[in-house]
This record gives C-alpha cells, structure tokens and sequence, in this order.
C-alpha cells in the first residue's frame, strides 16, 4: 500500500512538473508574440517618424540651396560690376599713360633742341669773352692772371680791413663789458694779499772771525780748499777783503749748502779733508730735511691737503731759488693766494686755484738738471704725482705755450703777472734792463709806417705814432695786435708790456 502510495505520489508529482513545464512554454510563447507584435508597431511608427523627418529635411535643404544660390548670384553679380569698373579705370590710366608718354617725348625733343641752342649761344659768348679778354688785355697792358691777382689782393685788404674793424668793435664791446669786472676783482685781490715788497736773496759772502781764518780755511798746500771746491761744486774766493769771503755758484742750492758748512767749520774750528766732508754730509742732510719742513709749512698755511710728499720737498727748494730777485717760494705761495681770492670773486673753486697756484713754478726746482723749460718740466712732475689736469694744464699754460683747458689756469696766468709785476717784486742789472728797451724799440720800429717809438714805464709800456697818411685805423689795430705778438715770441720780460699805437692827423695854419 505503501508503495502505490509512493507510486501515485510520484505520478502525480511528475504530471505536476509535465503540467507547469507546458504552461510555462505555453506562457512563453504568448509572451514572444506579444513582444513580436510590439516590435513589429515600433518598427512601423519610426519608419514613419524617419519618413516625416526626412521630408522635412529635404524641404528645408531645398529652401537652403535656394537662399544660398540666390545669395551666390547676388555676389556673382557685385564683383562682375567690380570687374567691370576696374576694367574701365585700367583703360583709362593706360590712355593717360599713352598721353604722358607723348608729351614726355615731345618735353625731350624740345630739351634736345634747347640744348642745342644754349650749346651754341654758350659757344658764342665765349668767343665774345675770349675778345673782350683780350681788348682788355691790350687797353690794361695785363694779363688776366695779373688782373686776377690785382683784384683777390684787393679784396684781401678790403676784407683784412673789415676784419681787424669787427674785431676792434667786438673787442670795445667785450672790454666794455669785463674791464670794469675785471679790475674790481684784481684789486680786491691786491688789497687782501700783499706780502714784502723786500724778496728773500742768497747770501754768498761769509764773515769771518779773523782774517787769521783765510789761512786755515786754505790748508797746507791748498788742500783744504781744494777738498772744499771738490765737495760743494763752487768758487771759495778768498781776496783781501777784511774778515770775508765769497762763494760763487749758479745753483743757489748748492752754495748755501757750501755757505753753511763754511759756518760750521768756523765755528769748530777743525778744519781738514776729513772734517770739511764729515761737515758737508751733515749740511746735506739737513737741508734735505729743511726743504721737508719749508714744503710743508707752504702748504698747511694755504690749508691744503693731498700732495705727494716728492713735490712738498720740491716747493722747499724753491726757498733758495730766486727770479729777477724774487723768491720763488714767496712768489709761488704769493700767486696761490691771489688766484684764490679771484676764484671766489668769480665763483669757482678757491681750493684748486689756490692748489694751481702754488705748484705753477713747481719745474724751477729741478730746470737747472732737467733740460727743458720749467713749465713743460712742472706739468711732468705733475702729471707723474697725478695731480689733477686743471692743475697740469694750469703749469704748463702760465706762459702762453699751451692753450688753456679752464678758468682756473687762467687766473693762475693772471695772478703770476700781477705777483711778477707789482712795485718791488722783481729787480734786474741796469745793463739788462736798457738792452732790455733798447729791444723793445727795435722791435717797435720794425712795423711798417711807423714814425716814431718810445719804451715807457720802465719797459711795461710801449707807445708807437705811426704816419696817418700811410696807416688806417684798422690798420692802426692790426699793428698792435701784430707787434704784441712779436714781443711775446722775441722777448723775455716779467710782467706783461702794453702796446700802445697811435694814428694822429694835425692841420695847422698861421693867421696874418
């Protein structure tokens, strides 16, 4: 029982499964043929959409293509008008092209037969010339160079007479103008600086004790005076002057050192070769040492700083070198002082005038050993101890041989004239100073035209009276212009000579 009961059960168990699995495909198959059939409308409704869409597009490309057709025509249309009108303005420059090119080629026949022409009347006068030439060749009795000459000399005179007028009216201008400036600052200058009119001098005689003291200083035999001679470079002249002797050199330098030894062995008494030499090194040591000292006091009393320890000892030598009697030292620091007082009256640096001034006569020191002049050897030793150039420039400018590069060099020119010129500075022999203007007047007379001349002033003035009849005023100019120039360069003098002409006419009669 319990068997077919299993068995039933499982029948009916299978006949379940058998029956769900067919309702299942049974479901399926509807199922597909539903979803065939909804495929099958989505399919026909966008067949349908895609139908609609493309007739609509193809509408609208259709209105497209003809907006743009029409669009193209219109444009077509625009650049043939374009075309056209180029066209139309190409013909017309090549008719105004055509038209230039003949009146250009007619212009050119016609130059052509102006040229001609001119060639011909050109021909013509100057055979007219060449006749006139020659007649006047023959009625002047010159030739045409001659008559050239002739008249570029005239105009030479006429135009050196215009010049020297222009100069004349351009330098009354300017004096107008700077005298009255120029002579207030020079004398504040002199009024604030003046030093003694009495300049330092070498001394080259030595006071003796006794004239017992001759005969030492000569030694047995000369050999003390020999050994001296040999030592210091100078004469040691021993004559009958009473209680003196005199020592004679043209290095100031080196005779005071002999004057100063000669003292010492004096004063010592011991006088042989090896006490004379012991002496002389002795000297030369502290003169060395002075020439330090008299350098340095020069430039701290004109408050200035920076020099080169070399030409501090150079500025002490020139304490024992004198110029027509006049120190060198005094007259340097002399200088200093008054291109400083004008530098301030003008505004300039005072410190640099003053520093110019100073050193101007720097190449003094060493002109005896150094060939040369002293203001091309100072403006050496300045430039090798690099001064400044204005300083440079002003050493070497102070005598006119270089031109000047600065305000400063030329009150440095100033200042030494007035320092080298004023009563007392400087003294020269009495034979020198009447060759002196002897050559001045010589020089004067040379010009032509000239009457009379006449050195004044002690030879700081030179007055000419030229002929009025064969000398103009302008000329009158030139000859002062020329004959200053002429002293400059023949002419060694101190200070500066003013040139004076003068043109005078005078009509006298006699009343009956």
């Amino acid at each position: 029982m319990n068997g077919l009961n299993t068995l039933l059960t499982m029948v009916f168990l299978i006949a379940g499964i058998a029956i769900g699995v067919a309702g299942f495909y049974f479901y399926l198959t509807l199922r597909n043929k539903s979803l065939t059939e909804r495929a099958n409308q989505i399919i026909e409704e966008a067949k349908k959409k895609s139908e609609e869409i493309l007739r609509e597009a193809s509408l609208k490309a259709r209105e497209e293509a003809a907006k743009l057709r029409e669009e193209v025509e219109n444009e077509l249309k625009l650049r043939r008008n374009e075309i056209q009108r180029l066209e139309e303005r190409i013909l017309k420059r090549e008719e105004d092209l055509d038209q230039r090119i003949k009146e250009a080629e007619e212009s050119r026949m016609m130059a052509l037969a102006l040229k001609q022409e001119s060639e011909k009347l050109k021909q013509e006068a100057e055979e007219i010339l060449e006749k006139q030439l020659k007649e006047l060749e023959r009625i002047s009795g010159l030739t045409m160079e001659q008559a050239k000459e002739i008249v570029l000399e005239k105009a030479r005179e006429e135009a050196r007479l215009e010049a020297a007028k222009i100069f004349k009216e351009e330098e009354e201008r300017a004096l107008q103008e700077a005298d009255k400036k120029a002579k207030e600052i020079i004398s504040t200058a002199i009024q604030r600086y003046a030093s003694d009119l009495a300049a330092e001098t070498t001394v080259s005689v030595v006071t003796l004790p006794s004239d017992d003291m001759k005969g030492r200083i000569i030694g047995r035999e000369g050999r003390n005076i020999r050994t001296f001679e040999n030592l210091t470079g100078i004469n040691l002249i021993i004559d009958d002057t009473p209680e003196a002797v005199t020592l004679s050199s043209f290095d100031p330098i080196r005779r005071e050192i002999a004057k100063r030894t000669l003292e010492k062995l004096i004063l010592d008494g011991r006088i042989h070769p090896a006490r004379i030499e012991e002496i002389y090194e002795k000297v030369k040591e502290e003169i060395e040492e002075e020439f330090k000292e008299v350098g340095e006091e020069a430039v701290f009393e004109l408050g200035l700083s920076g020099i080169h320890p070399e030409i501090v000892r150079l500025l002490g030598r020139l304490k024992f070198r004198t110029s027509y009697g006049q120190n060198v030292l005094q007259h340097s620091i002399e200088v200093a002082y008054i291109a400083s007082i004008m530098a301030d009256e003008l505004g300039l640096d005072s410190k640099l005038a003053r520093r110019a001034g100073l050193l101007h006569d720097i190449g003094k020191a060493v002109d005896h050993e150094i060939q040369g002049s002293h203001d091309k050897i100072g403006s050496e030793i300045a430039r090798k101890y690099r001064e400044s150039e204005v300083v440079i420039n002003a050493i070497e400018a102070h005598h006119g041989l270089a031109p000047f590069t600065s305000i400063e060099s030329v009150l440095v020119q100033a200042a030494d004239a007035i320092s080298a010129s004023r009563p007392g500075a400087r003294r020269e022999t009495l034979e020198s100073y009447i060759r002196r203007l002897e050559q001045l007047e010589k020089i004067a007379s040379s010009f032509k035209g000239v009457e009379k001349c006449y050195a004044m002033q002690a030879g700081r003035e030179v007055r000419v009276i030229v002929k009025p009849d064969e000398i103009s005023d302008e000329e009158a100019e030139i000859i002062a212009r020329e004959l200053a120039k002429k002293i400059e360069s023949e002419m060694e003098y101190p200070g500066q000579i003013k040139v004076t002409v003068i043109r005078e006419r005078r009509a006298v009669e006699y009343a009956k």
